[in-house]
């Protein structure tokens, strides 16, 4: 028998695998307890002491794990800590989106007062500011519950009726009725410019004074698209925070100076502050709202059914084509997209990930060996007129995987030229086909390694993504379809192509 001492040091991931085998068998607590007194009335674990285990707050005895690994049918040894497989302490996320989690364990050390003096810590050793920081979190809480977001659709159709399209007239009255005045200005007043990190690439588009001034950029009266956008964007700062004085700033342009880019201003942009937080959390409720307003999820849903989920039925809805884009990761009823606003050489200004794809750079700072297949990259670095449609086949997690995008090149106000990224991953829906994906993926992955990284699609791969395309109802889709099929990689060191395309990418 093991003393409880030596159990202790060796059970630093007995909870996390105990949950994860539990939600694997689709198990509650209530059945595994009830399993457990099955095996054994004496030594079964409660609900409530089963709860406490999991989250690393209890250490079972010897009797209770032997009753657990019985359940399971597994050996007591296997939920000790010499037998961590990263399959058995990984949070399953099932098909919810973003990047795979890691298990926070040895639980002590991820407590709150831990993490509370460690992450700033790490922010100030690695330059990264409390709004890059803020954004990270609110990125991964996005992808997690993959853009679904019913109270603040709610919010929007209660205030906007679930009209499309909204008129500019239409919502300047939404404004006035809010009560909210609107304010024109040629130069960005200084007290609106502080601590934004602006540089000459940005344009501030307005901004909020409390108690109920919208201050818009006379530029703005170009651009009736972008103008009914800021305005929805205070119309849900009213609306969801009582227009409370919070900052609410609106930006265009490459706002943000990575400090990763510029030894200079480390030291000056790694402090977080706790309301760097909660700012940012707000702009992206705000922005959220503002897509909700103008674009509602059912209506909008059926416009993009009617135009194939065409980018430029934002036009039709006097949206920009960015507006379109990140609603129909949120109002499609297929849930796996992806969406990149990228700027030139390798800033991402915007990244949405509700498949999981890696990312072909990072958004807080340049990598050295990015792959330069992706389609948003070759429109960054030769633009294209109109779109780009393109089948890629990257690997993750050592499975192959198709993706479709639609890329697009656009024009801040600033005048800066970026590219816009729509796309899906295609595996789950052939795999709702009834096909095998993996076969699928793994062929068309074969041909392009052996015609140099792209390859005209074959005739029966050619037929199976059709047919999805068809069920999907994505026009762009059809098209990247029609063209070659091209490798892509996250990074060149891992590039797929024999030989290597690194040197020659560079």
């Amino acid at each position: 028998m093991k003393h409880k001492n030596s159990l202790t040091r060796k059970t630093h991931f007995l909870g996390t695998k105990i949950r994860n085998l539990r939600k694997r068998n689709r198990l509650t607590m209530e059945d595994l307890s009830a399993r457990c007194i099955k095996v054994d009335p004496e030594s079964a674990p409660s609900v409530s002491y089963l709860s406490m285990i999991e989250r690393g707050k209890r250490i079972p005895s010897e009797e209770v794990l032997e009753v657990i690994a019985n359940v399971f049918q597994k050996e007591v040894d296997w939920f000790l800590d010499d037998i961590p497989e990263a399959g058995d302490i990984t949070p399953t996320k099932g098909a919810r989106g973003g990047i795979n989690g890691m298990a926070l364990e040895p639980n002590f050390l991820f407590s709150k007062e831990i993490l509370q003096i460690a992450i700033p810590e790490m922010l100030s050793q690695t330059g990264t500011s409390g709004r890059q920081f803020a954004h990270l979190l609110i990125r991964a809480h996005q992808e997690h519950h993959q853009n679904h977001f019913p109270d603040l659709e709610r919010a929007a159709e209660e205030i906007g009726l679930k009209r499309l399209p909204l008129s500019l007239e239409e919502i300047l009255a939404i404004t006035k009725q809010m009560g909210l005045k609107i304010k024109w200005f040629d130069k960005t007043p200084a007290a609106a410019l502080e601590g934004i990190g602006l540089n000459t690439q940005s344009v501030v588009t307005s901004f909020f004074e409390p108690p109920n001034l919208i201050y818009i950029n006379q530029r703005m009266k170009s651009q009736p698209h972008r103008l009914k956008y800021n305005l929805a964007v205070h119309i849900g700062h009213a609306a969801l925070h009582d227009k409370d004085g919070m900052k609410n700033i609106l930006v265009t342009g490459r706002n943000e100076i990575s400090p990763l880019q510029d030894q200079s201003i480390r030291t000056q942009t790694s402090d977080m502050e706790a309301q760097d937080i909660l700012h940012a959390w707000r702009d992206f409720e705000c922005s959220f709202f503002a897509g909700a307003l103008l674009c509602p999820k059912v209506p909008f849903r059926q416009m993009l059914d009617r135009n194939g989920y065409e980018i430029n039925t934002g036009k039709l809805v006097g949206v920009s084509e960015s507006v379109a884009m990140r609603r129909m990761t949120a109002v499609s009823p297929y849930p796996h997209w992806h969406y990149f606003d990228a700027y030139a050489p390798g800033k991402l200004k915007a990244v949405y990930r509700g498949n999981g794809i890696p990312l072909p750079w990072g958004n807080m700072r340049e990598v050295e060996d990015p792959c330069h297949h992706w389609a948003v990259f070759r429109m960054i670095n030769a633009p294209l007129t109109g779109t780009s449609s393109q089948i890629s086949i990257l690997n993750v997690g050592n499975e192959p995987r198709i993706y479709s995008c639609e890329s697009v090149t656009a024009q801040d106000l600033a005048g800066n030229h970026h590219v816009l990224c729509s796309g899906i991953d295609l595996n789950p829906a052939i795999e709702a086909q009834g096909k095998d994906v993996l076969s699928i993926a793994n062929e068309l992955k074969q041909v392009c390694v052996n015609n140099g990284g792209s390859a005209t699609i074959p005739k029966n791969i050619k037929k199976d993504l059709m047919s999805v395309a068809k069920i999907l109802n994505i026009n762009w889709v059809e098209r990247g379809i029609e063209n070659d099929a091209r490798l892509i990689c996250s990074r060149g060191a891992v590039c797929p192509r024999t030989p290597s395309c690194y040197t020659q990418c560079q």
